[in-house]
């Protein structure tokens, strides 16, 4: 495939993110994803440094469309950046800041955001999958991206919205997909994690403390050790899912409501 190819199929596909679903991976079946447009950078990371110094609140950095894939961006203030569309395929970004950054149908396959902080950012229609957000801050955060197979062990989405806003779904079905991700020790207490996908995950330790998991997709999920006080399960299906010694499960709400309940696996 030729680069002008390759970049006429990325504009293409990009058009095509705003209908995201569960199978959002099968939208990459008929892109390169070892192309110069996924792999390369055209800034180094001094250049990206003098785009940042020059920025202001008024005028933000804009990095919208820039290959970015592979440099080391780790520790950098990309506050309040525009990212939007952008390439950041295996892109180190290890405790860099990207609060209130906009993200948007951005590319990280396999990105380095260890520690890093995206408190308030926006992650719509982002292709994530397998990216490392270990420790990382998401609280408040606006996710409604692919993070199939990611790891997020220890971070955070306290107060993040992952879920379907079925009040604006006509482009369809828009929210988080976070099948297989490990999610051990998240924290994601008072999140929205409504519709979201997270077959396969592993939750243990997890803190759902007040999480909406309203019609959430839970199955083969392992929560065990979960605590899940307050947390919201009215029409969540769990079959096969782990629910080992969770953690305030008396106190769950609409517990009653899940589906699947028969088909736990308790111990």
């Amino acid at each position: 495939m030729t680069r002008t190819v390759a970049l006429s199929t990325l504009a293409t596909l990009g058009l095509a993110l705003v209908t995201m679903t569960a199978g959002a991976q099968d939208m990459m079946r008929d892109v390169d994803l070892t192309s110069p447009a996924m792999v390369s950078a055209e800034m180094t990371r001094p250049e990206v440094e003098a785009v940042l110094a020059k920025a202001s609140a008024a005028q933000p950095a804009d990095f919208t469309g820039k290959r970015l894939s592979g440099l080391d961006l780790s520790g950098l203030d990309l506050s309040n950046a525009v990212l939007r569309a952008a390439r950041l395929n295996k892109t180190i970004l290890r405790d860099a800041k990207l609060d209130r950054a906009i993200l948007d149908q951005a590319w990280l396959l396999g990105a380095d955001l260890t520690g890093a902080s995206l408190k308030g950012a926006n992650l719509f229609a982002s292709q994530m999958a397998r990216a490392r957000l270990d420790g990382a801050n998401l609280s408040g955060a606006r996710i409604a991206a692919d993070l199939t197979g990611a790891s997020m062990v220890g971070a955070s989405i306290a107060d993040a919205k992952l879920g379907a806003d079925m009040r604006n779904q006509s482009m369809g079905l828009m929210r988080a997909v976070l099948r297989s991700a490990n999610l051990e020790r998240l924290n994601a207490r008072n999140a929205d994690l409504s519709r979201v996908d997270l077959q396969f995950a592993a939750l243990r330790g997890a803190d759902l403390s007040g999480a909406s998991l309203k019609n959430a997709e839970l199955g083969g999920a392992d929560l065990t050790g979960a605590i899940v006080i307050d947390a919201d399960f009215d029409g969540a299906d769990l079959v096969s899912a782990k629910l080992i010694a969770p953690n305030g499960l008396d106190r769950a709400k609409n517990f009653d409501k899940a589906k699947n309940r028969e088909r736990l696996i308790r111990e």
